[in-house]
């Protein structure tokens, strides 16, 4: 089965540990699951060259068996050396046939090595195989699991988020548009303040949760963001310095997943909880034509992430804790939300299994996204070598797991639009009060 066909990633010394299977899905999934792979490929609308793959894979195969071949000669040449220098006598021939041999060894060796990495190059595009229990089709087939709350209506027209800021000053759009461009805003006064409150008071409850907070570089190398499966694929999606080589993040899921990034984690550590606070950045914002008004869709915006590190038997839990720390915070603001499972041509190219949880935003009238809780299993473990090790026992790929908790822009939306009085003004959320430094009202 063909499936497309994509060119080799620009930069071929980032083709790492292949020939360890340590990166991307495990190939032997592959050969033993050709038909689910399929299915994946075609369900998440990714364009994989499949029958090369397998090609390359037995002609890596071939290759390897030849030199393990070649490699008992040798030895039975040496061996035949051996004896003839311990009884005094020159074995010449013998000699010559071990230095062709030799020869022949490093050819193909060489020739594995650029098998390996053809073979990984075009292995990079390979998307995660859904969890048998994800809904299979496109947005149309999305799940909802529960709603907390009821849209809440008002006895007189809600306005937008757009509309609100503006007129109390808490974001300037123009003017952000005039330092960086569209699809760019900056909160001002208690806007600021709000955002601020936000990050403080998600983070501090993640962390009583558990959650060990991190404060991590926004710029990473290719290596680090090929692991958690943005690169190759989204590459012109993000913001790049070429002549530095790095890369701002789009979201702290790839910093925190890299933490310990080809490391091997004491299993009794386990499960890890981390979270942080970061700016994300998008080129993408806006590109589809629509949620260009106001803060729903911008380039740069700040966001708190979660990430766990989890053993298998641990990974479909740890998605459900995931999710049900998101919605702690959204159910402390008071804010109505819904739980969706998202169907196979709806989720991420890393993930197996996602739930997307929306607020309902009364003045534009929608549900809004506000987070993403992700079981990626061991495919971003596998890209960025990261196992752990129980006492007695081998290494093995850990799963990982990330969720935002949550967005800051659709959230201020939320909370704006929901929180509106009659009059223009809106009320604080209770549980923000105290990082308002008492400020009730906006």
């Amino acid at each position: 089965m063909h499936i497309g066909i994509q060119e080799l990633p620009k930069n071929l010394e980032m083709l790492y540990f292949f020939h360890k299977g340590k990166v991307m899905l495990d190939i032997k999934l592959i050969r033993n699951n050709l038909e689910k792979v399929k299915k994946a490929i075609i369900a998440k609308h990714e364009k994989v060259n499949l029958e090369k793959i397998l090609e390359l894979d037995q002609l890596r195969r071939q290759k390897l068996t030849q030199v393990e071949d070649l490699k008992c000669e040798r030895n039975k040449k040496n061996e035949l050396i051996s004896k003839a220098k311990q009884s005094g006598q020159d074995a010449p021939v013998a000699m010559e046939e071990m230095g062709k041999i030799s020869d022949q060894i490093k050819a193909l060796d060489a020739e594995v090595a650029r098998i390996d990495a053809e073979l990984e190059s075009l292995m990079l595009w390979l998307p995660n195989i859904p969890a048998d229990d994800v809904p299979e089709g496109t947005e149309e087939k999305n799940q909802v699991i529960r709603t907390w709350g009821e849209p809440k209506k008002k006895d007189f027209p809600a306005k937008p988020h757009w509309d609100l800021g503006k007129n109390l000053g808490l974001f300037e759009l123009d003017r952000a548009a005039k330092l960086s461009g569209s699809s760019f805003s900056m909160f001002t006064g208690l806007g600021a303040r709000l955002e601020r409150a936000l990050l403080n008071f998600m983070l501090d409850t993640h962390i009583r949760e558990g959650y060990k907070e991190v404060a991590p570089p926004y710029l990473v190398n290719r290596k680090t963001i090929t692991g958690t499966g943005q690169l190759p694929k989204l590459e012109d999606e993000m913001y790049y310095s070429a002549k530095d080589e790095f890369f701002l993040i789009p979201t702290s899921e790839v910093p925190l997943t890299n933490f310990y990034q080809d490391e091997i984690i004491p299993g009794e550590l386990l499960p890890i909880y981390l979270t942080s606070a970061t700016p994300c950045f998008r080129r993408e914002a806006g590109a589809s034509g629509k949620d260009t008004r106001g803060i729903l869709r911008v380039h740069q915006f700040n966001k708190v992430e979660m990430v766990h590190f989890v053993a298998e038997d641990q990974s479909a839990a740890s998605l459900e804790k995931l999710v049900h720390d998101a919605e702690g915070i959204l159910q402390q603001l008071g804010l109505t939300y819904r739980v969706v499972l998202l169907a196979t041509g709806d989720m991420s190219f890393s993930s197996a299994k996602t739930y997307d949880l929306e607020l309902w935003a009364p003045g534009v009238e929608r549900w809004l996204e506000v987070s993403s809780c992700s079981n990626c299993t061991d495919f971003q473990a596998r890209r960025a070598n990261i196992r752990y090790k129980m006492k007695g026992g081998k290494p093995k790929f850990v799963h990982t797991l990330n969720g935002s908790g949550v967005a800051i822009p659709r959230l201020m939306v939320a909370i704006l639009e929901n929180y509106q009085e009659a009059d223009g003004h809106i009320k604080i959320p209770p549980v923000l009060v105290p990082y308002m430094g008492g400020v009730t009202v906006l």
